[in-house]
């Protein structure tokens, strides 16, 4: 990856998004951090979450003055690490970092839950916008997602097939 103007200013803004509200908050929890901290990452090693992850810790350890373990929770779209999150104690030692679907979309996917979304978890702050693509086989004759609605409708099947 190249270094741009655009990426220095995204890696900017995420270190001062992080870091900021750190400084505000040590005074309202004295003696935060007292012991290492964990970061949950949801995915498996490798994933972006687990980069970005040990990315973020690399960058905050010196900052809180403790160590940063990320540790790699991967299965059922990421809700055992949340489960393990939301089941931890209320410290701010224990962390989760993590896309939007586990708080999002897994309530509506999955029929139980082993924690609530909004009781168990509290959004801290939105790292990363990373926006989503939708893509087909060029061989679909579609051009957008509204064609892409029809052609299922109607049943539309890939040319040569």
């Amino acid at each position: 990856m190249q270094p741009t103007r655009r990426r220095l200013l995204a890696l900017t803004s995420a270190l001062s998004a992080v870091i900021a509200p750190l400084s505000v908050a040590r005074p309202q929890a004295p003696g935060w951090p007292s012991k290492p901290i964990r970061i949950i990452a949801p995915s498996g090693p490798g994933s972006v979450t687990d980069i970005r992850a040990r990315w973020l810790a690399d960058r905050l350890a010196p900052v809180l003055g403790q160590p940063i373990v990320v540790e790699n929770r991967a299965g059922a779209g990421g809700n055992i690490g949340a489960d393990l999150v939301a089941k931890s104690p209320p410290d701010g030692h224990t962390m989760l970092l993590l896309d939007v679907s586990v708080l999002a979309t897994n309530p509506f996917l999955f029929a139980r839950l082993p924690f609530d979304v909004e009781r168990d978890l509290a959004p801290v702050q939105m790292l990363i916008y990373a926006p989503y693509i939708l893509a087909v086989s060029n061989r679909l004759p579609v051009k957008d997602a509204a064609g892409l609605v029809a052609s299922s409708a109607t049943g539309t099947k890939l040319s040569g097939s």
